[in-house]
């Protein structure tokens, strides 16, 4: 087989074989296709998609790429989450201890920031010590201890995916179904989890900005998943604006632990608890998702899930005395405040703006050597439906230099609608796919 012939063949819209998307794969991984090559690959997938079976041998070649993990020795359902990706989306870093401290056991792979959306491993990197690589041993022993584990791809788990990853996000090829569904996948498949939840994110702030093929990736992949013969819930979620208050790594951390701890932030909690839910009922821990979504509810409003969130730092090698400061508020050297210049009604925060500025930041990352700057951040002060006064700060940008706040403000200025009357109307859940 010749690797320009198959970019070729792509390129022109042919549906390509089994064999050829293994020849590709192994032959990347070996050192024979360049890197500027599967670049081609990924761009024409972008352009020209690819179709069911396609999509089926790609999750299936990636997964194999690596090993996969046995938990069968873990008596008890093991249920896993993943978001597509959104801005302000930290539910992973509740759900783990949550789901874990009511016996349900999460084993989870995460990853990094993609484009203009957050990734749950640079999260957790923001507390000192945290470590998210683990041996396949450590990785089950931890989770069969604690009831969770969060950690990044190995070079031994799908690491097919963990390299095509890290191109698609510096080269705008991340909102593709085929390469979102079998990224996703690859790695969900391989860590052991009996059954998935996907958060799929709809709006400005989602990978995918058409309502319309958030919705086909929703399906494809619970209907993937079952191929693979596991359980799977698909939850429609709104990104128009970002979820929560804080937008960044640590600032993430920080809300979270606040959540853990009392905190009530109605739409991060709503999300937060149905995808929950939906985990306890794929656990037969719940009659339906609704029955845990009050369950779930539950245990964040009686320490258990804090309890089982610093067990879950101690295990990774992560600072306990630095999440139990978290009160100490710890920010970077430099910030602004975005004030509104007129009275009114906070009728848009447009989620793919904060996104970018984020990034702009140091929060994110514009080319795949980037260092993430842990505190960089952006915290607003509003939420969308909220009366605002002249004078009043929308938001505030949060970074280690402050040319990077200057970077950032046009996105931001551009991100914010503020009107005399309100007009605002919002759908946190969309739809359900069971």
């Amino acid at each position: 087989m010749n690797t320009v012939e198959i970019i070729k063949r792509k390129r022109n819209g042919e549906k390509l074989t089994k064999d050829e998307l293994k020849f590709l794969i192994d032959g990347y991984l070996k050192g024979k296709v360049a890197d500027y090559q599967i670049t081609s690959f990924l761009m024409a997938v972008y352009f020209r998609g690819m179709d069911d079976e396609e999509t089926l041998n790609l999750t299936e070649l990636m997964l194999h790429s690596g090993d996969i993990i046995n938990l069968d020795h873990i008596k008890g359902v093991k249920v896993d989450k993943h978001s597509t990706g959104g801005v302000g989306d930290k539910t992973s870093l509740i759900l783990a201890p949550q789901l874990a401290s009511l016996g349900v056991y999460v084993p989870m792979i995460s990853g990094r920031g993609l484009g203009h959306t957050g990734g749950t491993l640079d999260k957790l990197e923001s507390i000192p010590g945290f470590r998210i690589n683990m041996s396949e041993e450590e990785y089950k022993s931890t989770l069969g201890k604690i009831g969770c584990v969060m950690i990044g791809q190995t070079e031994r788990l799908a690491p097919a995916d963990k390299r095509f990853y890290a191109l698609r996000d510096v080269t705008a090829t991340v909102d593709s179904i085929p390469l979102i569904a079998s990224s996703i996948l690859s790695k969900k498949l391989a860590e052991g989890a009996e059954a998935l939840v996907f958060d799929v994110k709809m709006g400005s702030g989602a990978n995918l900005q058409d309502e319309r093929e958030s919705e086909k990736l929703a399906r494809k992949l619970v209907s993937v998943s079952r191929k693979f013969g596991k359980k799977a819930v698909a939850v429609l979620t709104d990104m128009k604006e970002p979820l929560g208050f804080n937008i960044g790594n640590w600032l993430e951390v920080e809300e979270c632990i606040e959540v853990m701890n009392g905190r009530k932030i109605d739409d991060l909690l709503k999300v937060n608890n149905v995808l929950a839910g939906a985990m306890l009922w794929l656990a037969g821990k719940a009659k339906d998702i609704p029955e845990g979504e009050v369950i779930a509810e539950q245990a964040l409003d009686n320490g258990t899930v804090y309890a089982k969130f610093l067990e879950m730092v101690q295990a990774h090698d992560g600072s306990v005395s630095y999440i139990k400061d978290y009160k100490n508020k710890k920010r970077p050297a430099y910030s602004r405040k975005i004030i509104s210049d007129k009275d009114g009604y906070v009728n848009g925060l447009d989620a793919f703006g904060f996104g970018v500025a984020s990034v702009m930041l140091g929060a994110g990352r514009k080319k795949a050597e980037d260092r993430v700057s842990p505190l960089s951040g952006i915290i607003l002060n509003k939420k969308c439906g909220d009366k605002i006064l002249k004078g009043e700060s929308v938001c505030e940008l949060f970074a280690d230099d402050d040319s990077k706040i200057s970077d950032a403000l046009p996105y931001t200025e551009k991100a914010i609608r503020i009107d005399t009357k309100p007009d605002f109307e919002k759908k946190l859940i969309i739809d359900i796919i069971d």
